[in-house]
């Protein structure tokens, strides 16, 4: 494959680097990425090596690993021509990452602008670790990250017949471009109901249904409260979430998340202190 670049953007891939391999897609189980998988094995038939980072502090690891495995199963099953595409699942342990203050300042210095994920200081510190570079990360529209880097990105031609997004140097602010400057952005200009739309029309919806998203399974239901739950609500998909679950995440939305950006300043002036 081509080196990095030396300012550490992601560069082009050749036909030739996809072949030999593979696409890196951070792959969750969740709905963008499977999306993103979706497209790559199928539409533009091209090998990809999935990624997933186990955060063992999370409720769901274990769901999500199930999920994955019942994609890929399924996928297997119904499209065989995918037993060569898809690369075994690397998987890795955010506890073994080692704390870089370099991440840690810039995503402290992002959150005092618009509060993103701790999951972005994780994923930068792995690509550093790693020597990763032009790995996929399922940004789309309405996402908060897509919003924070949506006048600093640049549009380049994969190498395997797509387009996608990644940092240009010349507009990247130092913060956004230690965190994000690892990643390409496949699905930058789309949001999730133009991914179901798709889905659809291309015959993937039994697929798409086996996603997870929700990061505090309540008998392994959606919880409608973590914040993948509120996303998926507000960003069109509401009916992944349980009707109960829906109701509980309203009064959620709209009496306590209000609370959520108050107290976070708050308890940042105090730290600070």
């Amino acid at each position: 494959m081509h080196e990095p670049d030396p300012r550490g953007f992601p560069v082009t891939r050749t036909a030739a680097d996809i072949a030999a391999c593979g696409v890196p897609l951070l792959w969750t189980s969740g709905w963008d990425s499977t999306f993103q998988l979706l497209r790559l094995l199928l539409r533009y038939r091209v090998p990809v090596t999935p990624y997933y980072l186990e955060d063992s502090t999370r409720a769901s690891t274990a769901t999500e690993r199930h999920s994955l495995q019942r994609i890929t199963e399924a996928l297997h099953a119904w499209r065989p021509e995918t037993r060569a595409l898809l690369r075994p699942l690397r998987v890795f342990r955010v506890a073994d990452l080692a704390r870089d203050a370099e991440v840690g300042d810039a995503l402290r210095e992002i959150r005092s602008r618009a509060y993103i994920g701790s999951q972005y200081e994780w994923l930068a510190l792995f690509c550093r670790q790693h020597g990763l570079s032009g790995i996929e990360l399922s940004v789309h529209v309405d996402d908060k990250v897509q919003a924070l880097l949506a006048d600093s990105v640049q549009a380049f031609d994969t190498g395997g017949g797509y387009h996608s997004h990644r940092l240009d140097p010349r507009r990247a602010a130092g913060a956004e471009r230690v965190l994000f400057q690892h990643f390409g952005f496949p699905l930058f200009q789309i949001d999730k109901r133009a991914m179901g739309r798709e889905a659809r029309e291309a015959g993937w919806e039994r697929i798409m249904d086996m996603t997870w998203f929700c990061h505090r399974p309540v008998n392994g239901k959606p919880c409608g409260a973590c914040a993948p739950c509120v996303y998926t609500i507000e960003e069109g998909l509401a009916w992944r979430v349980p009707r109960s679950r829906r109701m509980l995440s309203f009064f959620y939305r709209k009496l306590a998340l209000p609370l959520k950006p108050p107290l976070r300043a708050a308890l940042g002036s105090v730290r600070r202190r």
